[in-house]
């Protein structure tokens, strides 16, 4: 019969690493040490083979180990990215991610936030759909809740990383205005159920500015539906002459749109999207996008969280800056 390891202990630990049984549990949770003793010990428990029980410590903490991740919707690459990104640094921490997906409902998402809240989980990250919903106001006074991307109305989140939507629409809008075009379609997977998003409202103000002639357009983030909308705009003979899309998920939909239709990017059509997927740069042409980092945006949702689990607050809202890159899309 084969031998079976032993599961090395918390004081195994604290013996290789110089610390208390009780600095080690700290270290393991990410609280009250800090990151260079965190990364020390569990470097160590690593290489000693240990383990927390999840039964013992969420009866010795009153906590699961589970955060909530819900999705506004799946079918857009760039929150893959994100849902993945996120659940490696949760694990990172020793947590856990319940990730779920909206699929673009609504009512599907508050569904969905109300389940994660019955099952318990340690705190809740979300990039909203309807940021305005009354619900996240109950949740929030028994669930840590964090958003991602716009701060839910009413001031209800422990901790939101916000866009500089302003700056990223300006960005764009300028850079396409400056190439000379003066007609563009601007595809958006907001609804009609949640209008007013600060990205849309932006689009409306820094066209009348430039002086654009802007068409707002409801586009899906799954790329079926993404190339459907845009077969349909760029087929009309009176086409924008450039499309600007509120998530690369959506520019892609307009590349094959184009292919279907026979026009070239960016001779007929200039394409601009909104998170520089890293798909983006392997397009021909490579896409220009407006990009906000996602590797800083999952640092930061982590973090937040986190500490507010902890009870170790630093840092209630983190603003995002928007870079431009630039590529053979647009001309």
């Amino acid at each position: 019969m084969p031998n079976r390891r032993k599961r090395a202990t918390i004081r195994e630990v604290a013996q290789a690493t110089g610390l208390s049984p009780a600095a080690v549990s700290y270290a393991l949770r990410g609280i009250q040490t800090s990151e260079e003793t965190q990364e020390r010990v569990r470097a160590a428990a690593e290489e000693l083979g240990y383990e927390a029980h999840p039964i013992a410590r969420a009866l010795a903490s009153g906590r699961t180990g589970m955060v909530g991740l819900l999705c506004g919707s799946l079918g857009d690459y760039w929150q893959q990215s994100l849902a993945v990104g996120i659940g490696r640094e949760l694990l990172a921490r020793d947590r856990y991610a319940l990730i779920v997906d909206a699929g673009n409902d609504p009512g599907r998402e508050l569904a969905l936030a109300r389940q994660l809240r019955d099952q318990r989980v340690d705190g809740l990250i979300v990039q909203p759909l309807d940021p305005s919903a009354e619900l996240w106001a109950e949740l929030a006074e028994s669930t840590p809740v964090v958003s991602i991307g716009d701060a839910l109305r009413g001031d209800h989140s422990q901790g939101e990383v916000v866009f500089d939507n302003r700056r990223g629409v300006t960005l764009a809008l300028e850079h396409l205005h400056s190439l000379g075009h003066r007609r563009v379609a601007v595809f958006s997977p907001t609804l009609a159920g949640t209008p007013d998003r600060p990205a849309d409202v932006h689009v409306n103000a820094e066209a009348e500015r430039l002086g654009l002639e802007v068409d707002l357009i409801v586009a899906p983030q799954s790329l079926p539906e993404a190339t459907e909308v845009a077969t349909r705009v760029l087929a009309d003979r009176d086409r924008p002459s450039a499309v600007f899309c509120f998530s690369d998920s959506i520019a892609y939909g307009v590349y094959a749109a184009t292919r279907e239709l026979g026009l070239a990017v960016p001779g007929d059509v200039a394409v601009c999207g909104y998170d520089n997927h890293p798909m983006s740069a392997l397009l021909t042409p490579p896409l220009t996008t407006v990009d906000w980092d996602i590797d800083g945006i999952v640092a930061a949702a982590v973090r937040l969280v986190v500490e507010v689990i902890d009870g170790t607050p630093r840092r209630r809202r983190v603003v995002r800056e928007p870079n431009l890159r630039v590529r053979a899309s647009t001309g």
